[in-house]
């Protein structure tokens, strides 16, 4: 500590706390937290390492003390000068607690000029109440009218602190809605204080590669409905009218065939406000509606209790790892390096994937490892502790992952977190509780995933890669044992298995040839993992489905089976994962024609009537809604494609877009935008659509059931050359 001896304003103690490697360190505490940075870089310029000396001091004291999402104050309180509904704590002691509450929401929505240079009306729902302000010279039904703008801001300051929500709600309210009246209020000279203490909104950015957008507002919590949506929903883009419509069934109050939604809003402010604030009102409404129907605010608010995050960093897996991590590893008297600058994300390795073997088939069981990764992290011990202590005892007995890596065999610490979220998610399955269920689903994943991020402070290829291997080892040994018991194995991924039963078995249905079948191999591998490394397996194997038919399509063009792409009919509905019906680049008329056969198929009926119909309706333009193609555009310039695929000819024709979603028909002179509120372009290429989509969706289930695409739409024959 000579390099620091010159410093008053710091206490240092060696109290036996060691580093990952086993080696000693010094504790150094700055009177001042300001100061840390400083010192950091004074000692790592002089080559001495420095241990979590990145963590901001918040999270250090919430890191230090095992405080989550909920607190347990004690402490003497007094009345807060600014508001008497508030109790101001000065230095309480702190203790985690499980803390439940309904929270209070608010959505906000507001409409501005097309240059957002002037808000002119601002709607806001919940608790209890449905408002809109609304700049009018004159009164108008069903609004709170405003003389200017700076009246109408201070308006919405006064309601939000008298509405008092917990959490504010909107639709890119970030980005869009709080910034434009952030901004107008520092114009106007207006103080936007919209939280339960005095200050400004405070706008931030992660730092991840998500750039996430988030703002500080005193006392209350603002989530933006897009996040959470894009976190849970897979749709073709994620604008309000697009998410309400397949959510809600009802979209946003503006006609569809408006061809300009910003200037059909000024059209209603000049002509018709009363129809103006009833649109703003509904933009409010479906906000939340959306949410509530999904059940993702609350979602949101299980990942929080879990993970200790603020709602609005949920999504914040690495810093959520920390906050779980961190705590057990002090209890050990361990601390933890740094997150270095200087590292990139390393290559993992995937799920192992087994050759599918393509055709129709009846009678599959389907059967899957119980959350296979977190099974392996507790199995193995698979854990930065357990892998460093392992390296520091090199002659010590060690597992050996196939990838070679070693871990202790006691001691982990990530084997206790996962069986603590198992045993969670076990109970909310029990109870019903699909949110506390997705939200334990979500952090179990996330916590392998950070291992291999070089963000994260724990960062490490090999364990990251141990993982995997397991998991690969285990899928070969799972075929194994079903080939061993003289079954035929289809295709295999991760976690997953496709068996063809062998049915015939007098008195035995196809169920329960399943699971003694299940018995067997979940044993089988219970003891091959026994005997080879000597630690109790946690593997469970579960029978997911015995599917009545079964589909496994060829790869296009070739002999051999197609990768993650299968159909199934169980309980007299269609299993469907990774075909053209469920892509979303894909047009909805080949989710029409797929699904249609399928269904037609697996109930032993000809499809080749139905395909012709389909055909026929394409020709004849009815489905022409059904044909528009979307891609996200995911360069940040259409200018750094060196090529012209269609979706970037269709931007570049809509004038360009940035990240966005591009939805397109193929026209007889090309792509061409479909825009939103305007009619489908003309000319449409119907052609194109029968032999590019059709045919090709159509042919891959004839050559495995019988038939062809030409014959069913009674396309003549070639004549073969004599």
């Amino acid at each position: 500590m000579d390099r620091l001896r010159e410093e008053a304003a710091i206490t240092v103690e060696v109290d036996g706390r060691r580093d990952l490697a086993g080696l000693p360190v010094a504790r150094v505490r700055p009177t001042d937290p300001g100061s840390l940075p400083r010192l950091r870089a004074r000692l790592e310029d002089a080559g001495i390492p420095t241990f979590e000396a990145d963590l901001r001091h918040a999270y250090r004291f919430l890191v230090e003390r095992g405080l989550r999402a909920g607190v347990e104050i004690e402490g003497r309180s007094v009345v807060s000068p600014d508001d008497p509904d508030l109790l101001v704590f000065r230095n309480p002691r702190l203790s985690p607690a499980d803390v439940r509450f309904e929270s209070r929401t608010l959505s906000l929505d507001i409409e501005t000029t097309p240059d957002a240079s002037e808000v002119f009306a601002i709607s806001l729902v919940g608790c209890g109440v449905e408002e809109v302000h609304l700049l009018s010279p004159v009164p108008v039904e069903g609004a709170v009218v405003h003389a200017d703008e700076r009246e109408l801001l201070r308006a919405l300051v006064l309601a939000v602190r008298r509405l008092d929500p917990d959490v504010i709600l909107g639709w890119n309210v970030v980005d869009f809605d709080l910034r434009v009246l952030a901004r107008r209020a520092a114009r106007l000279r207006v103080a936007l204080d919209l939280g339960r203490e005095p200050g400004a909104p405070r706008f931030e950015q992660d730092s991840g590669y998500t750039r996430s957008s988030r703002v500080e507002i005193p006392g209350r919590m603002v989530l933006d409905g897009i996040g959470l949506v894009r976190d849970a929903m897979r749709l073709p883009d994620y604008r309000l009218d697009t998410v309400a419509r397949a959510v809600l069934g009802r979209g946003k109050r503006i006609d569809a065939d408006v061809p300009d939604a910003s200037a059909e809003i000024q059209r209603l402010r000049r002509e018709d406000p009363r129809a103006l604030v009833a649109y703003n009102l509904e933009d409010a409404r479906l906000v939340g509606e959306i949410l509530a129907a999904e059940g993702l605010l609350d979602l949101a608010v299980e990942r929080s209790r879990l993970s200790g995050m603020q709602l609005d960093r949920v999504g914040a897996s690495i810093a959520s790892f920390d906050l779980l991590y961190l705590p057990e590893l002090h209890r050990r008297g361990v601390v933890a390096p740094n997150v270095r600058a200087d590292r990139t994300d390393a290559v993992v390795q995937g799920g192992a994937v087994l050759e599918p073997r393509p055709g129709l088939f009846r009678d599959v069981a389907v059967y899957d490892f119980k959350s296979l990764y977190p099974s392996l992290i507790r199995t193995f011990q698979l854990d930065p502790l357990a892998h460093a202590r392992a390296a520091a005892s090199p002659g010590t007995d060690a597992i050996e992952a196939p990838n070679g890596a070693r871990f202790a065999r006691e001691g982990g610490i990530l084997p206790g977190i996962v069986e603590h979220f198992l045993a969670s998610r076990d109970a909310a399955r029990s109870r019903g509780d699909r949110h506390a269920d997705q939200a334990i689903k979500i952090m179990m994943n996330a916590m392998f995933g950070v291992l291999g991020a070089a963000a994260c402070r724990f960062f490490d290829p090999e364990i990251a890669n141990a993982i995997t291997g397991f998991g690969q080892q285990t899928l070969s040994w799972t075929r194994e044992a079903i080939e061993g018991c003289g079954y035929d194995v289809l295709y295999g991924d991760t976690d997953s298995v496709f068996v063809r039963l062998r049915g015939g078995e007098p008195g035995v249905g196809a169920t329960a040839e399943a699971e003694a079948l299940r018995v067997r191999v979940e044993q089988a591998i219970v003891e091959r993992i026994r005997s080879g490394f000597g630690v109790e397996p946690r593997l469970v194997l579960e029978l997911e489905h015995v599917l009545a038919r079964f589909f496994l399509p060829r790869v296009r063009g070739g002999a051999g089976g197609s990768k993650k792409r299968y159909a199934g009919w169980v309980d007299g509905r269609l299993l469907v994962v990774g075909l053209e019906s469920v892509r979303r680049d894909w047009p909805a008329v080949a989710r029409r024609l797929q699904e249609g056969m399928l269904e037609r198929i697996f109930t032993d009926r000809d499809p080749a009537p139905f395909v012709g119909e389909v055909v026929a309706r394409v020709r004849a333009g009815e489905l022409d809604d059904e044909l528009v193609y979307a891609k996200r555009v995911r360069k940040g310039s259409l200018d750094g494609y060196a090529s012209a695929p269609p979706h970037v000819q269709a931007a570049r024709k809509a004038g360009g877009t940035r990240g966005g979603v591009v939805r397109w028909v193929v026209t007889r002179s090309g792509p061409e935008p479909v825009l939103p509120g305007r009619p489908l372009p003309e000319r449409i290429d119907r052609e194109h659509y029968v032999t590019r989509v059709l045919e090709p969706v159509a042919d891959a289930i004839f050559a495995e059931s019988g038939g062809s695409f030409g014959e069913a739409i009674g396309r003549p024959k070639q004549l073969a050359l004599l």
